[in-house]
């Protein structure tokens, strides 16, 4: 028997029109890191997604950071990367990310991780019930939740490094702005960063 026989009608119809399309990794919103968060899920099926051909290769961290202070992370929005340098230099990581599907809701500059939430939830905005009546209003952590298993909130309100449970958005211009990750991937570095790690997005 498998869990989807456990699911509330609008759980069920949520996860099911989840998979059904190409959705996009959340824009997390939150008023306050320490409220109760939202997250802005969207999808626009007439996007065509096509996946990553960009190059995909190693960085030195010196041309994008003073210092490696608190560590780094560098995301590459072009090559659809995201790099990480520890502060003693001894790790450096390299993932493939989803990012943003246009330019419009693209954001790069510099912020940093003011919070990290192990088994993220999430609640839809009110303006996404209204438009979705049939989805749920809340979320807790599984693998129903498109936040994945961990999540890295950024200084920039509604902006969060996060897992996704669907495999098809990596590599992709699938977001609505946050920067997605294989969950083992947001695991390993959710592991290494910290509270004041730097972010640069490119």
């Amino acid at each position: 028997m498998t869990k989807s026989r456990f699911l509330t009608p609008s759980r069920r119809a949520f996860v099911a029109g989840s998979l059904a399309t190409l959705s996009t990794p959340a824009i997390a919103q939150t008023s306050s890191v320490n409220s109760q968060s939202t997250t802005e899920v969207e999808r626009d099926v007439t996007e065509v997604v096509r996946r990553n051909i960009s190059s995909f290769r190693t960085l030195d961290w010196q041309p994008y950071f003073s210092s490696l202070k608190n560590g780094a992370v560098l995301v590459d929005i072009d090559s659809r990367a995201v790099h990480y340098w520890s502060e003693d230099e001894a790790i450096y990581k390299l993932y493939p990310s989803s990012v943003p599907v246009s330019e419009e809701l693209t954001r790069r500059g510099r912020t940093k991780v003011i919070q990290k939430v192990e088994g993220p939830s999430w609640r839809p905005t009110p303006s996404m019930l209204k438009r979705n009546p049939e989805w749920p209003p809340y979320i807790g952590p599984g693998p129903d939740n498109p936040l994945g298993t961990h999540a890295l909130y950024l200084s920039w309100t509604y902006y969060r490094i996060h897992g996704t449970h669907d495999t098809r958005k990596i590599g992709r211009r699938s977001s609505n702005g946050c920067i997605g990750l294989y969950n083992e991937h947001i695991s390993e570095l959710f592991g290494m960063a910290k509270v004041g790690t730097q972010v640069l997005l490119i």
